[in-house]
């Protein structure tokens, strides 16, 4: 048997290679998603030898003589692409390795790197959306989005509609001859809500809306949105990507012909990531498969022990039957994550008592890394907001968001049970 092989130093996508037996093409298996993780985009040439990808630390890039810098302009001119860096704000090899990378993980054509998930968010909206654009964005998705979505962009004339995450036809009815883009997460922060996202596709494909999809808290591991006919789905590569707390960074992926756009103007904005942190998020996710895997069963098994705990009101966790979009979850999810939120049985003065009584997580703004988290959303992320347009969002008080590392699932448990088991309600 003879397999067709690429030079070294080009990515291929896995589900591209071909294997041939005699005169029939036969699909090479598709190699899975955690071994994508390590592999996808790594040169098997690579720089001196190195076995891990080497960080190309440099702000420019030279040309050896004068022609040369002709002969790269004029090409980039004629084709509209650059064969090889000139300057860092516009590329670099650690980085798109790294890209290479995530693109291949969500089945992507392309991806972006840039150095926050909001950078993601507001550098996508800011150059698929003009002045006079409308845009749809679902109601629980990232309180910052909607800051921005609301304020800001309202400043430049873009107009925003929301609608409940579970509202298709609501969704569908909001669409005008105007809009744009509809912008949605699933699951959702910090309930977990979760859209159909075939259906969402096939809405905005008959009415001609493009769609993205933050798709953080699924990773994909879990999820991958474009696979179902989603136009750009972003990740907070801050959380489970890198993985360790320590970085921060974003990534659009989608069709290389948004992207192209994307890049172009990213280029501009200067949210560019560095070489040293793309080396890190390589490093993330050589382990992410084995993190996410712990994280989905500890998420499981905790959710099922807070549901049944006399001093929990109620659980959002999407593998649980009682949530609100279980069946979606299960129909698009391979996992349902490390992030469960729960309220506990009084009130917000309890809900801190339970907090500070915890002794495995920190008290933090963040999910996704190997240590565990916790926070009262209505202190850290809503603390500004009024209380009546917090509680319009179902942000109570004794509301408790835990994001699970990658610690035991019966110690986080054992700690749980202790932390409640010292409430007096």
């Amino acid at each position: 048997m003879t397999t067709v092989t690429t030079p070294a130093n080009t990515h291929i996508s896995p589900a591209a290679q071909i294997s041939t037996n005699g005169n029939r093409p036969t699909p090479a298996r598709e190699p899975g998603l955690s071994t994508r993780a390590l592999h996808a985009g790594v040169q098997r040439d690579p720089f001196h030898h190195s076995l891990t990808p080497p960080i190309v630390q440099t702000s420019a890039y030279a040309f050896t003589h004068t022609a040369a810098a002709v002969d790269f302009m004029d090409e980039r001119m004629r084709t509209g692409k650059r064969s090889r860096q000139e300057y860092g704000r516009y590329g670099n090899p650690t980085v798109q390795a790294v890209e290479q990378r995530l693109a291949a993980l969500d089945h992507g054509e392309d991806a972006i790197l840039v150095s926050s998930g909001m950078a993601a968010i507001t550098t996508s909206l800011l150059i698929l959306l003009s002045a006079g654009d409308h845009l749809i964005v679902t109601d629980d998705s990232y309180h910052k989005t909607r800051v921005f979505v609301n304020t800001f962009l309202r400043r430049f004339g873009v107009e925003c509609s929301t609608v409940p995450a579970d509202d298709l036809a609501g969704l569908e009815a909001a669409i005008r001859p105007n809009t744009r883009l509809i912008l949605s997460e699933t699951p959702t922060n910090p309930f977990l809500r979760c859209i159909d996202l075939e259906a969402l596709a096939d809405i905005a494909r008959r009415r001609g809306v493009l769609t993205l999809i933050d798709s953080t808290f699924a990773t994909p591991l879990n999820m991958r949105p474009l696979d179902y006919g989603i136009d750009l789905v972003m990740h907070s590569a801050t959380k489970y990507l890198a993985g360790h707390n320590d970085l921060m960074a974003g990534v659009i992926t989608g069709r290389s012909e948004l992207t192209t756009i994307l890049r172009e103007s990213q280029s501009m904005f200067g949210a560019v990531v560095d070489p040293t942190t793309a080396y890190n998020i390589a490093r993330g996710l050589q382990t992410l498969g084995l993190r996410v895997e712990r994280q989905n069963a500890s998420g499981l098994a905790v959710a099922t022990f807070l549901e049944n705990h006399p001093k929990v009101r109620r659980v959002w966790y999407p593998g649980l039957p009682s949530h609100p979009d279980h069946a979606i979850a299960r129909k698009q999810m391979s996992g349902f994550g490390g992030v469960v939120s729960f309220e506990i049985a009084g009130d917000g003065a309890a809900a801190s008592r339970f907090v500070d009584a915890l002794r495995l997580p920190y008290i933090a703004p963040s999910l996704g890394g190997v240590d565990s988290l916790v926070i009262q959303p209505a202190i850290i992320s809503y603390y500004e907001t009024p209380p009546e347009e917090r509680l319009a969002l179902g942000i109570r008080d004794e509301l408790v968001r835990f994001a699970l590392g990658i610690e035991e699932a019966d110690d986080i448990i054992a700690d749980l049970a202790q932390a409640l088991n010292r409430l007096h309600l």
